[in-house]
């Protein structure tokens, strides 16, 4: 008691709860790249119990609805993975290209496995992702469904493998889906904006409490997709890797494949303004989001910038030895945050994630912030 007299007749009351807040919101932060980011790094989906003995036949289902050739020239990655068991690969086109579904139906000479069906594209009528996946399941001759996009391909050979192992352990798989990297300052946020969202969703998989997959990289069954009759919120747009998810998954039934293997690798197909359009885009189904999973973003992102902002003041307003002792914990915070993200970031298969971090944490609490202010207005495009 005597002690915090002291510090309070030398720092005054403001000053005591100033250093007060930044020692509990760097605690705060403490926990989360120690301990709840530091299950991802820890995790190893081989302690979960089996539940099959060997690789299941998969379904890969890829809804198209754009006349994309270059899509063409891409799809052997995914005709041609190395596979222990048999898989198809089911292509759901939504258009009215005849040529361009000619093309895609020639695919079929060279890859048996390889299974396309047609929807008519009606501007009237407009058919969702939702839609198109639920005909591609249908139609899918296996009981195991790995769901991806034509923005995405695998990273590797034994992509598939990675997944059908998944299977073994649980009866939805999560993977990883990571930015293609290319040059530019611009590349390098939006590939860590893609590694920092998917922090959170990652460390609750792992945890048992999931709440969101990828969209470009994620399997269930056909037991449990018709079990709970079909996608969820069907009067949204998005929402089959989270919102659906989060009705399916229970505390036992879900896998993560998290090896630089199983990661996709999703092209972007603009700079950051394409960037901030997806996250507001996708971003709309956050406020279905139950209250534990809200949380686990808003304490990080928001002990993140409360700290910031406490550290500066400390440095402005205290005595010397507060200035020292703040900017101390600014780099041990940044240390400790460099070292996880690496070790993620090796989980899953991205590469040179250091060098420029410290720009990318200094830059997502306002990027953040710009995708929330934009949710204020409703995206059109989300609702059908």
């Amino acid at each position: 008691m005597h002690y915090l007299d002291y510090i309070i007749s030398h720092y005054s009351w403001q000053g005591t709860a100033l250093i007060g807040a930044a020692l509990l919101l760097f605690c705060v932060q403490m926990y989360y790249y120690l301990i709840a980011y530091g299950r991802i790094s820890s995790f190893r989906n081989s302690r979960r119990k089996k539940i099959l003995t060997a690789e299941p036949p998969l379904s890969v289902v890829v809804p198209i609805f754009s006349e994309d050739y270059s899509y063409l020239d891409r799809l052997p990655q995914l005709l041609s993975q190395q596979y222990p068991s048999t898989f198809e690969v089911v292509l759901v086109y939504v258009g009215r290209d005849s040529d361009f579904y000619e093309e895609l139906t020639r695919q079929r000479l060279l890859y048996p496995n390889l299974s396309i069906t047609k929807i008519e594209f009606n501007p009237r009528f407009p058919i969702s992702v939702k839609m198109a996946l639920n005909v591609g399941i249908k139609s899918a001759r296996n009981e195991h469904i790995v769901i991806t996009t034509t923005s995405a391909m695998p990273s590797s050979e034994q992509w598939l493998a990675m997944m059908g192992k998944g299977f073994m352990r649980g009866n939805i798989v999560l993977g990883y889906t990571a930015i293609e990297p290319a040059t530019g300052l611009t590349n390098y946020l939006m590939r860590m904006s893609r590694l920092q969202n998917s922090l959170y969703w990652l460390s609750a998989a792992v945890s048992r409490k999931t709440f969101k997959g990828s969209r470009h990289n994620f399997g269930f069954t056909k037991s449990i997709y018709f079990g709970a009759k079909g996608f969820t919120h069907l009067n949204m747009n998005i929402g089959e890797e989270d919102l659906f998810i989060q009705r399916i998954a229970k505390r036992n039934n879900v896998s993560v494949a998290l090896i630089p293997k199983a990661t996709m690798i999703e092209h972007p197909w603009g700079g950051m303004k394409w960037w901030i359009s997806e996250l507001r885009h996708y971003g709309s189904a956050y406020g279905f989001y139950p209250i534990e999973a809200r949380n686990r973003v808003e304490w990080d992102l928001g002990s993140q910038v409360l700290l910031f902002i406490t550290l500066l003041a400390m440095i402005i307003l205290l005595p010397l030895e507060v200035k020292l002792a703040a900017i101390l914990l600014m780099l041990i915070r940044y240390l400790v945050v460099i070292l996880r993200i690496r070790s993620v970031a090796k989980r899953v298969g991205e590469h040179n994630t250091a060098l420029r971090y410290f720009i990318f944490d200094l830059f997502n609490p306002i990027l953040m912030l710009c995708v929330r202010f934009s949710l204020i207005k409703k995206d059109s495009t989300v609702w059908r």
